[in-house]
């Protein structure tokens, strides 16, 4: 066998095996219909839930199911959460519904490949492929309303309706729901972090989660600012909320938070980390840099939702 001969064969047999995972995942992508515009959503549970990007279905009030083979059903939004952009659906009189297998997202590797599927019209899958590009942990996007943290970036292009659908490793397993495109990279959610998230809002249909009242800036520390804190940055606060719990705290314009509840803070991540359900109305520690000098104040996370 020529050295042609052989690099076409290994291409043939890439190529295959390609085909096989988009087969296999395919019948387990839905499309999700809300209002005039539509996504795609991933077969979750045999039992009916349906797991989508939240910017899908946060503005409708009704939202519709397209499963594989063409039928549509009437989809309940169990439970959403704006943080993470994922929302969680239940269909009912549904049979044979495959979910896919779930993968491990904390081991990810630059270079690894991923195909981004997606199903926004409800009859023909769509499919892309890319690698995995950055290690990257949070994304500002949506609009000038915010960032996502800990995302998976590939570049795997997302056309319109890829949001809410399944990134897959090379096994088939689900690695990411795919969130948006932008600069031309495709933006994921982590699996790790989808499961912590379905989890809680089929129980309770939000996520609760901790509120400072504090518009925040990440920033990175000079040398000897890095060897004094044993960090490599921290989160410098640009806004303070009246009646907020930092406004009660002391916290001041210009404060660089580094400690929340003894625990290091050098991004908007280890912040969203901390501020879970289980600190809110717990006194805790919040250690801040005043004009390169350490200080703590004592604070009590109110509930973001209250807010």
């Amino acid at each position: 066998m020529s050295k042609l001969e052989n690099s076409m064969e290994i291409l043939q047999s890439v190529s295959d095996a390609i085909v096989g995972v988009a087969k296999q995942v395919s019948p387990s992508v839905v499309r999700v219909g809300a209002g005039r515009g539509s996504g795609s959503g991933l077969v979750w549970s045999s039992d009916g839930y349906i797991v989508t990007s939240n910017h899908v279905v946060e503005r409708s009030d009704s939202v519709e199911v397209g499963l594989d083979g063409g039928r549509s059903l009437e989809a309940k939004l169990v439970g959403q959460d704006n943080d993470s952009d994922i929302a969680l659906l239940k269909i009912e009189g549904a049979s044979g519904l495959k979910p896919l297998q779930l993968g491990d997202s904390s081991n990810l590797q630059v270079g690894q490949f991923v195909l981004a599927v997606a199903n926004p019209f409800g009859s023909n899958p769509a499919v892309t492929s890319g690698i995995v590009t950055s290690s990257r942990r949070s994304f500002g996007w949506r609009w000038g309303r915010g960032s996502l943290d800990n995302v998976v970036i590939t570049d795997a292009r997302l056309n319109p309706g890829y949001s809410g659908g399944p990134l897959v490793d090379a096994g088939g397993k689900v690695i990411g729901i795919n969130a948006a495109y932008a600069y031309s990279r495709g933006i994921a959610i982590p699996i790790n972090t989808v499961k912590t998230v379905v989890d809680k809002l089929a129980k309770e249909g939000r996520i609760k989660r901790g509120y400072l009242g504090v518009v925040l800036n990440e920033i990175e520390f000079p040398e000897e600012l890095s060897k004094q804190t044993g960090q490599e940055g921290g989160l410098m606060v640009v806004s303070v909320s009246i009646e907020s719990p930092a406004k009660k705290a002391g916290v001041a314009i210009g404060d660089v938070i580094v400690k929340l509840d003894q625990k290091p803070v050098e991004g908007l991540y280890d912040l969203q980390r901390l501020l879970n359900d289980e600190i809110i109305g717990k006194e805790v520690k919040l250690s801040v840099l005043r004009a390169e000098k350490s200080l703590e104040l004592k604070i009590t996370p109110g509930d973001a939702v209250s807010q």
